[in-house]
């Protein structure tokens, strides 16, 4: 399949993720829906790949580097994500956090070689352009000094994934085994950190049915064919691009659920974002 597909199929599952991140995060600690959900990413890829004979024979060092790929681009990323969106709106969160775009276009260049050309910069630009409009675009607000860290908080997560991203391709492992490793890596350095800085409490029903929807298809499955979107795409640039579409999709669902208000800037930072996105092709 093409890099499109699978970068679509990404786009859709995580266009929900930061409204039911927030939701859990209401009622859950940082670590704890972290820690659990990642469980899940990971037995539900563990179910995958168990009869697959390359599993055994995943040499030590493809699993240490793909255990410190984890640890940065999705424990320490989420962990400051999730930091952010518990002190900024799931919007406000979600359009900080598609930095990361941005952030894989800087690190392809000097880690894949990959030119930073005139067109690239004007995509960017465009997009990142409409992003700021999302954001600030006819709401009055003053930030406090909690919603600046949760700002600052959203950018170093972004340049974490960014990063990330980046080396994932570099080091041109297998994903469907390297991603099953990362999100163990994830839910153990999570259940340590929550066991040091959290006390945990007992997810209801609804709780447990929504940590699992946010481990198996926004953790497992959609991660894994955004790495394979990347992996197959001749253009990291274009494909990180299209990431852009996430807060738009997003900022919709977090309207609908939290009934959050919807900036009138949604309209001409969607025709940036879009624009951005074919002037990259």
């Amino acid at each position: 399949m093409s890099s499109n597909f699978y970068a679509a199929v990404t786009i859709i599952l995580w266009g929900a993720m930061p409204a039911l991140t927030k939701d859990l995060l209401n009622a859950l600690p940082p670590f704890e829906t972290l820690a659990i959900s990642s469980l899940f990413a990971f037995l539900f890829l563990l179910s995958v790949n168990w009869r697959a004979r390359s599993l055994k024979n995943l040499s030590a060092g493809k699993i240490f580097t793909a255990a410190w790929l984890g640890f940065l681009g999705l424990f320490l990323y989420s962990a400051f994500f999730y930091y952010g969106l518990n002190r900024m709106t799931s919007q406000e969160a979600c359009i900080l956090n598609y930095l990361w775009p941005l952030m894989i276009v800087l690190f392809s260049c000097p880690i894949l070689g990959e030119k930073f050309t005139r067109r690239k910069m004007l995509a960017i630009g465009m997009s990142f352009i409409g992003i700021v409009l999302v954001m600030f675009g006819g709401v009055e607000e003053n930030f406090s000094s909690e919603k600046i860290w949760g700002a600052l908080s959203c950018v170093v997560a972004a340049a974490c994934y960014g990063l990330f991203s980046v080396l994932n391709k570099f080091c041109r492992l297998e994903q469907k085994f390297a991603m099953m490793i990362i999100w163990a890596t994830t839910a153990i350095f999570s259940f340590a950190a929550g066991y040091i800085f959290e006390q945990w409490t007992l997810p209801s029903v609804g709780q447990f049915i929504g940590l699992l929807w946010l481990g198996v298809l926004i953790d497992a499955v959609a991660y894994l064919t955004w790495a394979l979107a990347l992996e197959k795409t001749s253009n990291v640039a274009w494909t990180a691009n299209l990431a852009y579409l996430v807060p738009i999709l997003a900022i919709f669902i977090s309207t609908l659920v939290f009934s959050e208000e919807l900036s009138l800037a949604v309209i001409p930072a969607l025709v940036l974002i879009i624009g951005g996105i074919f002037i990259n092709k």
